[in-house]
């Protein structure tokens, strides 16, 4: 156990899901999963560990923002022997190329947080998925037929700007979504020698302003959920 995780260390699996929305968990556990069992309930963050298709997995929340994933990646990669970590979230396009429901691989991402430097000195402005992860991810695409995007984005510390500076991100680091999780997770991978990916779908856009509602945050991005689910099987 930890301060954050009441699970006991065998009761986590190898590879982990990690949705920000620990609702999105239980969907994915209760819809996705065989034998799905409650392993945390801790300040609510749900996390689940059952089978797919014959493979151990875990489903866990992750919360909103770095500080969040921080905590819960951390913690499943130094406690629990998790070795890889793929999240499946939500972005906001940059761009009026990305529609609603799109799939983003996340290649890198830029961030003005200074997560990395208070975590261990980083002065790195850019975060990278690891490449194996990513790889099978996309092999795993290509054999559901599923179109990806590989993508930078954007992993803001701040969800509502007073002045949004999404065509500079763009233009200067070709950030094509945000989101506000990836850059901690993508650091905390980097120091302690593990595998991280992250899957996106886009929610909504800031150039042309549609969006999707919480219900189909909530339960309507099946594509990421089952590509990731899918992934986990090629996964030693």
């Amino acid at each position: 156990m930890t301060a954050h995780i009441e699970a006991k260390k065998e009761d986590i699996a190898e590879n982990v899901i990690m949705p920000g929305d620990p609702l999105r968990a239980k969907f994915i556990a209760e819809t996705y999963l065989e034998n799905p069992q409650l392993v945390n309930q801790i300040r609510g963050m749900l996390a689940y560990t059952g089978t797919y298709k014959g493979k151990r997995v875990t489903v866990m929340g992750s919360g909103m923002g770095m500080p969040s994933i921080g905590i819960y990646s951390y913690e499943l990669y130094q406690y629990y022997g998790v070795k890889n970590i793929i999240r499946v979230g939500t972005a906001g396009a940059y761009t009026k190329d990305s529609q609603l429901y799109d799939l983003l691989l996340v290649q890198k991402c830029f961030s003005e947080s200074s997560y990395g430097k208070t975590q261990n000195g980083s002065e790195d402005n850019i975060k990278e998925a690891n490449f194996a992860l990513n790889f099978s991810i996309q092999k795993t695409a290509e054999e559901l037929g599923k179109h990806l995007t590989i993508a930078t984005i954007h992993s803001s510390d701040v969800f509502y700007k007073e002045k949004d500076n999404y065509e500079e991100l763009y233009q200067k680091y070709g950030c094509l979504a945000c989101e506000m999780e990836s850059f901690a997770l993508f650091h905390n991978a980097e120091v302690l020698g593990k595998r991280a990916a992250c899957i996106l779908t886009i929610a909504n856009s800031l150039v042309t302003q549609e969006e999707t509602t919480s219900e189909e945050r909530e339960k309507s991005f099946n594509g990421m959920i089952e590509l990731a689910l899918e992934t986990v099987l090629r996964l030693q």
